[in-house]
């Protein structure tokens, strides 16, 4: 993706992701992952903040979550969010890139039906190759992809390796760069 979208956009995929939780409840996908408490976690491409709440909650007091989103009403809503269940331990990054931030700094990488929309995907996965520590996870779900597009997207670069097939995320895990 490569500008925000609408304002009205963004309401409509908000209430349709209210539906969704209701149905598959976020923290069901998160619990795929193994988050532990204390875990420093990226949801990139974070929307109103589903996932991002939820991973607070799981990381409890001593984590962060960062909700990175260059949608501006995304991170008005995790702010909102954040303050109504009076987490304190997620940080809104309005961004179009993980470009300015911290190398090796993450142990979990939440990427949520996200990809599909990238226009240049191998520079994305680079930015959050480097952004992630050497043991992390590359949480990723997509549905708008099918399997076969999701393993040749993410693998394809050489950066990452499957390390889980959930049942509704895949989990991966870095490969050391060479050179």
């Amino acid at each position: 993706m490569d500008r925000p979208m609408s304002n009205l956009a963004f309401a409509g995929m908000s209430v349709i992701f209210k539906i969704r939780d209701l149905i598959r409840p976020p923290k069901d996908k998160l619990l795929e992952i193994g988050m532990k408490s204390g875990a420093c976690v990226l949801d990139y491409g974070c929307g109103p903040g589903t996932f991002s709440i939820e991973a607070a909650k799981l990381v409890g007091e001593s984590g962060k979550v960062f909700a990175a989103d260059m949608q501006q009403k995304a991170m008005e809503s995790v702010k909102q969010r954040a303050a109504s269940e009076g987490l304190t331990n997620i940080v809104p990054i309005e961004a179009n890139s993980p470009a300015g931030l911290e190398t090796a700094s993450f142990d979990v990488v939440i990427l949520y039906d996200i990809f599909h929309d990238f226009s240049d995907p191998e520079s994305m996965l680079k930015e959050l190759h480097r952004v992630m520590k050497p043991d992390a996870v590359l949480s990723f779900s997509d549905h708008h992809m099918k399997e076969q597009a999701i393993m040749s997207g993410v693998t394809g670069s050489g950066l990452f390796e499957l390390s889980k097939k959930g049942r509704r995320t895949y989990s991966f895990r870095k490969v050391a760069a060479s050179g």
